[in-house]
């Protein structure tokens, strides 16, 4: 540790530390453009000057390591001159767009013109003019704007993995782009614009729809994906304008995937906003009661084991739980989650999560990928994988299965399928012994090697190799399942899988129900359900499955509902109320507890905090909220399931298209762009079709 006085005040900070940690260590703002915490240092702007005492001229604090003994004035008359004509020749080229800039009132460049700036300029030459430069479609560039602060760049090739942007020319004649002008192919690029400390990188979809201070800010989690990143939601009267991403370490850091990001146009798009009841073979118009009149005749003719449930993969617990109790005074088992068929084991929680957690990826020093492609189906905790990568410390990344995925850091093909795991397993492949030679090893098994005929033995065997290669200690446990989206380990957790006697997905699109509830459920061909089957659909978008509901209940999206997730990690989160939904449409556990009222099953419980107590009591781990304790493997027998039943036929990955893979992003125009752009197919793929 080193001793520094910072402007009177001795504080003591780590060797190795910069100026400007030890500056902030001690309370002292320091201003910066080009210095971000969670990227590589550069030192090209010299905002961050300090004065160094016995140093004949100010410092640049941001790549200036401490010493002990260390002297530092940061508002010294030294320092104020120092950054005021640092910050007169970053105003130089600068446009005043001030009053026309999306970046308004949330521009750092703007407040340390504040702070720093004059009331006129001395600049009487010609003005810089850059050529905007086009980088997709979702990140519009203001070039003449830009400092050369050179973050989006540094971000674009540390943490994004894609060196596709660079700078070329030298000083004033610097430029950014990506050289040949073609859209930045990466899963994160909306990072650029809350990175970019001034208006040359903002949000297309966003340009010029409102100020920052006209906005309603809600903390919620996205579910788009099964990572939960914090998310700010920004709303004006009943539409959500904007989606940002709230710093926590433990899960996302300070990133956001674009489909989360940029999909929330969707929310408006081919919503359900009333109910509707199908009448001589057409869906009209009906009120509530009229559709839970609906639902009750043909209940009133069917017995409870003929009656099925499915949950969507981005439905919240409290609807889980509530639609669970339903069918359990029905008289029903036949409860499924598992819209893709995978075949989980959910007797014990290990089994079906991401054990290591997000945050314990940078622990580990080996990793094995089955079936899986992290970078599509989990953007930012592909990006926490790496940081890893790139740490500095030896970290091999071996990936069993299609050939020709770019997963941003090395990996070496290990082979397509099954005969590549046997092969791992029987200790014939090299890549084994890289395993048992780690100390904490780790394996991520995609849903896509699970959602298959041979999927439970494909689960036994990663566990098996898990457990024969080190991976599964009392301090560390490196069986990881990896999710995509964020209803589905909260519906796992609450046991919405076939109870004793009780039929699975598959069996019920088979014919063995009468009637089916589907929560949410888009995730696989409504064609598969038998004609003869009398369809409740429940959810928030005309998709997939609501063109063959005979009964459709308009629920609430996620932006529109206080509601509780649980991540891949096992980390409970809750998402916030943050506009109201569309029309007539409701709160999917409202609308069950109305209709369980009407045919005389009432549930227990008439406000959200009854809810969310009967989560917890349905499974303790709802009231663990925010936290999570790492997890070690204390008990390493495997999931049900015999290795020696894997079939040869390859992996395939569960998510062909990015950017359309859930029923909001299907109905963005913004999701649907990205898609043309990057040559995904015009609906995603999903693995049940």
């Amino acid at each position: 540790m080193a001793k520094v006085t910072v402007d009177g005040i001795e504080v003591e900070v780590p060797n190795g530390a910069t100026v400007l940690q030890a500056c902030e260590a001690a309370g002292k703002e320091i201003p910066r453009f080009c210095y971000h915490e969670r990227l590589s240092i550069a030192g090209n702007c010299r905002m961050c000057l300090v004065e160094l005492e016995k140093a004949p001229k100010p410092i640049a604090s941001c790549a200036y390591p401490v010493a002990d003994g260390m002297v530092i004035k940061t508002d010294s008359p030294m320092v104020r001159n120092a950054r005021r004509g640092v910050m007169e020749f970053l105003l130089i080229n600068h446009p005043l767009d001030c009053p026309i800039c999306d970046q308004g009132g949330e521009c750092d460049l703007q407040d340390q013109a504040y702070a720093y700036g004059m009331d006129k300029s001395r600049y009487g030459e010609a003005k810089r003019s850059v050529k905007d430069k086009y980088v997709g479609p979702l990140i519009k560039t203001i070039m003449t704007r830009c400092i050369h602060c050179t973050r989006c760049i540094r971000f674009a090739q540390e943490v994004a993995g894609v060196p596709e942007l660079g700078a070329t020319g030298r000083g004033e004649d610097m430029e950014v782009g990506t050289y040949v002008e073609q859209a930045l192919h990466t899963e994160l690029s909306g990072n650029l614009i809350d990175i970019c400390p001034v208006g040359a990188l903002t949000s297309r979809p966003y340009a010029f729809v409102s100020r920052p201070w006209e906005l309603r800010k809600t903390v919620s989690v996205d579910v788009l994906d099964a990572v939960g990143c914090n998310i700010r939601v920004d709303s004006r009267g009943p539409e959500v304008l904007r989606i940002l991403p709230r710093v926590n370490d433990a899960v996302n850091e300070a990133w956001l995937g674009d489909r989360s990001r940029f999909a929330i146009d969707g929310l408006k798009r081919r919503r359900l906003d009333r109910p509707w009841v199908r009448k001589d073979g057409r869906l009209v118009p009906a009120t509530w009661s009229e559709a839970f009149a609906a639902i009750a005749r043909r209940f009133a003719s069917v017995p409870g084991h003929r009656i099925g449930a499915v949950a969507g993969d981005l439905v919240d617990a409290e609807s889980v739980v509530a639609l669970k109790d339903l069918m359990t005074a029905l008289g029903s088992a036949n409860l499924d989650c598992r819209q893709d068929g995978a075949a989980l084991d959910v007797s014990r929680r290990d089994f079906y999560l991401f054990n290591t957690t997000i945050a314990g990826i940078e622990e580990a020093d080996a990793l094995l990928i089955i079936g899986s492609n992290p970078r599509v189906e989990a953007p930012v905790l592909n990006a926490r994988i790496r940081k890893r990568a790139i740490a500095g410390k030896p970290f091999p990344v071996g990936y069993i299965g299609p050939h020709g995925v770019n997963l941003t850091y090395p990996a070496e093909h290990l082979g397509e399928g099954p005969a590549t795991l046997r092969a791992l397993l029987d200790g014939s492949h090299p890549f084994a012994e890289t395993l048992r030679k780690a100390e904490r090893p780790m394996l991520i098994l995609g849903r896509g090697a699970v959602a298959r005929a041979d999927g439970a033995a494909v689960l036994a065997a990663a566990w098996r190799l898990a457990a024969e290669t080190g991976m599964l200690k009392p301090d560390w446990h490196g069986f990881n399942l990896l999710h995509l989206f964020g209803g589905q380990v909260g519906a796992l957790d609450l046991g919405f899988v076939p109870g004793e006697g009780g039929k699975d997905l598959a069996a019920m699109l088979s014919g063995d129900v009468d009637a089916l509830w589907l929560l949410g459920a888009d995730g696989f061909d409504p064609a598969r359900i038998p004609p003869s089957t009398f369809v409740i659909y429940q959810g928030h978008h005309g998709d997939r499955a609501a063109s063959r509901a005979d009964v459709i209940l308009p629920g609430a999206a996620y932006t529109e509902k206080d509601g509780t997730y649980v991540n891949t990690e096992g980390r409970v989160q809750r998402g916030q109320f943050s506009v109201h939904a569309p029309g007539e449409a409701r709160e999917d556990w409202k609308i069950i507890r109305a209709f369980s009222e009407g045919i005389g099953k009432r549930l227990p419980y008439d406000d959200l905090s009854t809810v969310r107590e009967r989560l917890v009591q349905a499974n303790p781990v709802f009231g663990t909220l925010e936290t999570l304790q790492r997890r070690g493997a204390t008990d390493t027998t495997g999931p049900a399931g015999d290795p020696a039943a894997m079939g040869e036929s390859p992996f395939a990955l569960p998510i062909t298209n990015y950017y359309q893979a859930d029923a909001i992003s299907r109905a963005s125009d913004t999701m649907a762009e990205c898609t043309r752009v990057y040559g995904g197919t015009a609906q995603a793929k999903l693995a049940a079709e």
